[in-house]
């Protein structure tokens, strides 16, 4: 069972610490932080933690590395090419530890909870003072205040503890955007995911830490708040009270307010009925559904380790189309895994073909060291591979353009989110996830509006408010 941690207890001591020392070392007037974010919502969301942290101990945050006194990088080990990035740009903060000796180098989450990236870093950046894994997050007051304290290197990973640390402070990158975290960790090791491992075991957070934060957004004015978990569908294990994912939904749905609630990611195989009726009869949840079938070939999803099958997949999403008007459907696919055949591959556009997805998000297959997959055989070439994955690309961007075509004419409800690079035009989201550019004034970001469709493009939408 899970426990609940504090973390206020045990790192102020350190917080005010570490603000003695940055007072004395800072290169400028306040020291200053720059942390950059790889990968997914959930890293997103510790970095958050991670800026409400450094805010008390004193820091101030920049854009750039070169006159950072803490330059930190959260990582993703996800696939290949984030890593490649990571390191790349890791290998170019060589020059600025140069210029700035005094500057403190940092890497963190999920690439450090791999040894063999780990022991990579420890040997070939001899500049990267600290280290630490998605395990420790809440004990980053004290490795910080250890390292500018000794001054040597600390590296610091695997201890998961398997418990839920409640209490830490968070910066939050968005006025009207807030991500909510609901559980941590993964137990379904899909053959191919590298994640149960760096991530650790699911454990849940209870209902009212959740609630409490969910009321605390919403009467901040955040009108976007989207639920993050591996597997959000799982939540309720290890806690000591009865409580499913829906019931969740339905308890933070009731809170009075005008906003939008929204949860990423959604296992298949724990996609219940309940959950869609849920959605359907909400009054803030959005009519999105994100449902990852990664292959629509029975013998590929059982070497996946998916637990479920294709006639289940589409027993799910027709029961949705069902029951929840106007329902957008997004998934994840990917393309060669090991020993694909082009009769798997066709399978799998069959069945996007079936569902007709709003958009799709695609890889080609990753191998990650430590996974099952990584061990299977793997004929495909890297040519056959993308190939394929161009094929699916045309064969989505047609069913794609066909869906935005059809909701030309219609209103959609809209958050009026960022200015867009073309000038005089905001991007504008649907309750469905989908982009609008509209042409309006700045004042409206941030707020709901309706918009009436004029036009639509392969992936977004083109509006005019209402």
């Amino acid at each position: 069972m899970s426990e609940i941690n504090t973390f206020a207890t045990q790192q102020n001591e350190y917080i005010e610490l570490v603000a003695q020392i940055m007072q004395i070392r800072a290169m400028g007037e306040k020291p200053l932080a720059y942390v950059r974010t790889y990968g997914c919502q959930q890293n997103v969301a510790d970095s958050e933690n991670i800026k409400g942290m450094l805010a008390l101990m004193g820091y101030s945050f920049t854009d750039t590395p070169e006159n950072a006194d803490f330059i930190l990088f959260n990582t993703c080990a996800v696939r290949e090419h984030a890593e490649d990035r990571v390191f790349g740009n890791v290998g170019a903060i060589k020059s600025i530890k140069k210029k700035h000796p005094s500057a403190l180098v940092a890497l963190c989450g999920c690439m450090m909870e791999q040894k063999h990236i780990a022991q990579r870093i420890y040997e070939s950046f001899p500049f990267v003072g600290l280290v630490f894994g998605t395990h420790c997050l809440h004990e980053f007051p004290r490795l910080l205040y250890q390292s500018l304290l000794s001054g040597k290197r600390q590296f610091v990973t695997g201890n998961d503890d398997l418990l839920v640390h409640e209490g830490l402070p968070k910066r939050r990158d968005g006025a009207f955007k807030g991500w909510l975290p609901i559980m941590y960790g993964c137990d379904n090791f899909c053959s191919y995911c590298i994640v149960p491992y760096v991530r650790g075991r699911e454990r849940s957070r209870s209902s009212a830490a959740i609630l409490k934060e969910a009321h605390e957004l919403i009467e901040n004015g955040c009108k976007d708040i989207t639920l993050l978990g591996q597997n959000v569908n799982s939540y309720g294990k290890g806690l000591d009270e009865n409580i499913s994912f829906s019931e969740l939904l339905r308890r933070i749905d009731a809170i009075d307010g005008d906003y939008t609630l929204r949860f990423m990611t959604s296992h298949p195989k724990d996609c219940t009925r309940e959950l869609i009726d849920t959605i359907a009869s909400s009054r803030h949840i959005s009519k999105h559904l994100h449902l990852p079938f990664q292959s629509g070939s029975n013998r590929i999803l059982k070497l996946m380790n998916r637990r479920y099958t294709r006639e289940k997949y589409l027993e799910i999403v027709n029961y949705a189309k069902e029951k929840i008007d106007g329902l957008s459907l997004t998934s994840d696919i990917i393309v060669g895994f090991p020993g694909e055949t082009e009769e798997d591959f066709s399978q799998t556009l069959s069945l996007i073909e079936e569902v007709g997805f709003t958009s799709l998000f695609t890889f080609i297959y990753s191998k990650r060291v430590g996974t099952p997959a990584a061990e299977m055989l793997d004929p495909i070439s890297d040519e056959e591979k993308s190939e394929r994955f161009q094929r699916l690309l045309k064969v989505q961007e047609k069913i794609a353009a066909e869906r935005c075509a059809s909701m030309v004419g219609t209103r959609q409800r809209v958050l009026f989110e960022e200015r867009a690079k073309k000038e005089g035009i905001i991007n504008a989201r649907t309750s469905g996830n989908i982009v609008v550019e509209v042409e309006a004034d700045e004042g409206l970001i941030g707020s709901f509006g309706t918009v009436e469709i004029t036009a639509s493009g392969n992936w977004v939408l083109r509006g005019r408010p209402v």
